[in-house]
């Protein structure tokens, strides 16, 4: 990378044009967003319904490429077969850290603060040293009280960023994860003291139930006993869960206002922050069966959970 370049962007696109839209006009306000590359990665079409909107996604894309001017540069990778949310992530990552050391990972439904990017490479930057720490996020649950910055063991989905040598723990087998959590007796920890089953998430992902990248993510990170640096105060809002996407339903329960001044930039000790752990704990008890749309659990199983 150029000198006074920064971390690139790995931006996930599927059908949604008022999504796309929206998050890459907030991502263009962005502080460091000229110093940026971003590589968005579009992918196939499962139906031909969903072929007319991804023309849609990708014909407004072609177009921001040719004036933009909010970027350093834009790339587009267009896929013609579809690999789904979870295969398309996965090999996009890859690709993006075949070149560089780092990467930011956004979707489509993410709308950022303008000090999203700021967040993420000034912290890249600071932990890049820190084997212990696997990532930076950029969401944080509605939880009053938090600390300014701290470190919870595991990883997360919404707004992210790595480095090639944290990327490496990720494991796409999902029973290997299950079984090796289930025999180290980790299951109570890794479901939050059970106060939600990430676990069974697990276990439903290689029974063929979901196929969630993002609990593969959480379980390679958390056994390997690695940490993720989040803010107090989210720096993202999810704008997918208006029953737009794929597996998700209508909800406010994850709804953030972006704030709308920096964070001061200061480096903490590695190690995880058990108040914010109770914190989460009293959050995944008073919002439970919501929780399942944050790895993109299909609908019916919420149903069929209420009943």
């Amino acid at each position: 990378m150029m000198i006074d370049s920064k971390s690139p962007v790995a931006f996930f696109v599927y059908n949604r044009l008022a999504h796309t839209r929206k998050s890459l006009a907030a991502l263009s306000t962005n502080v460091y967003a000229k110093k940026t590359e971003i590589h968005i990665f579009s992918d196939g079409p499962k139906t031909d319904k969903d072929l007319i909107a991804i023309r849609k996604v990708r014909k407004y894309i072609r177009n921001f490429q040719e004036r933009n001017r909010s970027f350093r540069k834009v790339f587009l990778y267009e896929r013609e077969a579809n690999f789904g949310l979870s295969k398309s992530l996965v090999h996009g990552i890859n690709s993006v850290l075949k070149k560089y050391k780092t990467v930011i990972i956004l979707e489509d439904d993410l709308v950022t603060s303008k000090f999203f990017l700021k967040f993420m490479n000034d912290y890249l930057e600071i932990y890049r040293n820190s084997p212990k720490v696997i990532s930076i996020h950029g969401y944080v649950y509605p939880i009053e009280g938090l600390p300014r910055t701290f470190f919870m063991r595991g990883a997360d989905c919404w707004g992210w960023a790595t480095w090639r040598r944290g990327w490496k723990f990720y494991n796409n087998d999902a029973k290997f994860l299950y079984q090796n959590l289930k025999a180290q007796n980790l299951g109570y920890s890794f479901n939050y003291n059970n106060s939600f089953n990430f676990l069974k998430m697990l276990k439903d992902s290689f029974i063929n139930k979901n196929n969630s990248w993002a609990i593969r993510w959480y379980a390679s990170a958390f056994l390997n006993n690695k940490l993720t640096l989040y803010p107090g105060i989210s720096l993202v809002k999810n704008i997918g869960n208006d029953n737009s996407g794929n597996h998700c339903i209508s909800s406010r329960i994850f709804d953030q206002k972006l704030p709308s001044k920096g964070f001061v930039i200061s480096k903490i000790r590695p190690e995880e922050s058990f108040y914010a752990r109770k914190l989460f704990i009293s959050f995944f008890n008073s919002n439970n069966l919501s929780l399942h749309q944050k790895f993109y659990i299909p609908i019916k199983k919420l149903i069929i959970r209420l009943l």
